[in-house]
């Protein structure tokens, strides 16, 4: 069983910025694929930005440019550093490694 947690929301204006780190129980090493999730209220999870291994990643359209996924496998976490942030990226941050999901971190964007 592989525990996620995530840490590093809160509340912030619009064009502020976060980085939000989530710690694995696992080493990383042995994770291939880490990524990003995120729930706004009344919306369906929805794919962030996610990382393998050998650094390629892939983002979704609307936070290309503004968000940078990375890894540490030596401290065994992931981050997502969030940049120019708008009231639309309010949501529940979630970290996965499949099959297994953190319990999210709240960022909230005002306006």
């Amino acid at each position: 069983q592989v525990q996620l947690v995530e840490s590093g929301g809160g509340l912030v204006q619009a064009g502020g910025s976060l980085r939000l780190s989530c710690a694995s129980s696992e080493n990383t090493f042995s994770i291939s694929v880490m990524s990003w999730y995120r729930q706004a209220p009344g919306k369906e999870r929805e794919l962030v930005a996610t990382m393998n291994l050998i650094g390629i990643t892939y983002y979704t359209r609307s936070v290309q440019g503004r968000f940078t996924i990375s890894r540490d496998n030596h401290k065994n976490t992931l981050y997502l550093q969030m940049n120019s942030l708008k009231p639309e990226d309010t949501a529940m941050y979630y970290c996965f490694a499949q099959p297994y999901w953190g319990r999210g971190t709240q960022v909230t964007v005002s306006s």
